[in-house]
């Protein structure tokens, strides 16, 4: 079950581009403005940086996940208690995930069918991939899915050019100053972020020395995927009306008409968020079944796959509308996103080079 590096570079991009750009634009441009764009740039080193730390981190073991090496760093129980923390991270996410997918869909297309029929029919997807050839099939699927994800954003680009207005996107910093910018870049950072599950990747890459150029350039294209799509937003609205909409980008593509021949883009725009999130919970389903096999040594993994299926398919029905989900996005960038993704990966490379210098000598 081995992947290659330019597979975990698709993979990466998948996952972070289509989600980031449909769910994080509203909130940066109320804070940022027409300085949004600023704030992006920001956002992706960042996320380079937390990248970075989480592969060299990886790298210290290459033949180990993370499950595993966090034990050899930290010992047996401090590692296991650390990492349930991890596993329920894992869990709670895939459930909102999942749940914040349903709504968008059950919003722009199925607005009759009932929303657990919605979330049941990507799921059943998401255990199909992952259960019938685990990484490799998820693999494969990210190696067609990211360049489909890549013209699309093209193709996005090209139709509303038409649409711009240069105009929108001035003054430079005048009317924001750096703590809007700062502010509007944390919340995309969180999300690309979570490229963070590298950690569980690279052991079985067949090549783990190139996870470091696959990583950083996978999370940079996708950043840029993203910053292109926010200019967008900007370019066709200004920089106060995307402020008040759920998912600024969507409604973006539905203004596009060319020559009255052209029309109904955001169908496109939603086909590459459904498959961008396809990838990412079939990645957060595996790594989370591979992780709870192996923490409480489990013979097979895909055993965990019928446990945690059912335990996302609740999580996703436990939010009672948009607010709740949002409040866990909260959650997300005040706690997760400094502690698990950031905080504890640091301590965990510093305390591992110790170590590793410390055996060698």
């Amino acid at each position: 079950m081995k992947i290659s590096g330019y597979q975990l570079f698709w993979l990466i991009f998948s996952m972070e581009f289509g989600m980031t750009a449909l769910f994080t634009i509203s909130t940066p441009v109320f804070l940022a403005k027409q300085d949004v764009w600023i704030s992006m740039i920001l956002a992706t080193l960042i996320c380079l940086f937390t990248t970075f730390v989480a592969v060299k981190l990886s790298l210290l073991y290459p033949e180990q996940t993370f499950i595993q090496y966090t034990q050899t760093i930290l010992g047996k129980w401090l590692g296991k208690i650390i990492l349930l923390s991890y596993l329920l991270m894992w869990l709670s996410v895939s459930g909102i995930i999942l749940r914040e997918y349903a709504d968008f869909v059950y919003l722009a297309l199925f607005s009759s069918t009932p929303l657990w029929i919605v979330i049941l029919i990507m799921l059943g997807a998401i255990v199909y991939v992952t259960y019938s050839g685990g990484l490799r099939s998820i693999g494969r699927c990210g190696e067609i899915i990211g360049p489909i994800s890549a013209l699309g954003c093209i193709i996005i680009i090209i139709f509303s050019m038409k649409d711009w207005d240069w105009l929108n996107i001035l003054p430079v910093y005048a009317n924001s100053g750096i703590l809007p910018i700062v502010k509007g870049s944390l919340i995309p950072a969180s999300f690309l972020g979570e490229s963070f599950m590298v950690v569980m990747l690279i052991a079985f890459m067949s090549k783990p020395h190139r996870a470091m150029i696959s990583s950083l350039f996978g999370v940079a294209a996708a950043s840029f995927a993203v910053l292109v799509m926010v200019l967008v937003v900007i370019l066709v609205f200004g920089p106060n009306l995307p402020a008040k909409f759920i998912y600024p980008l969507y409604s973006a593509m539905s203004y596009i008409s060319v020559m009255d021949f052209i029309q109904n883009v955001d169908v496109l725009a939603v086909l590459l968020w459904i498959i961008g999130i396809f990838i990412k919970l079939s990645l957060y389903l595996f790594i989370t079944s591979y992780g709870t096999a192996q923490l409480f040594h489990m013979k097979k993994w895909k055993h965990a796959i019928w446990w945690i299926a059912p335990i996302v398919f609740v999580i996703s029905l436990l939010p009672r509308n948009t607010n709740d989900s949002m409040n866990y996005a909260k959650f997300w960038l005040g706690v997760i996103f400094p502690i698990n993704l950031i905080g504890i990966p640091m301590l965990l490379w510093i305390i591992g080079s110790i170590r590793k210098k410390s055996m060698q000598q």
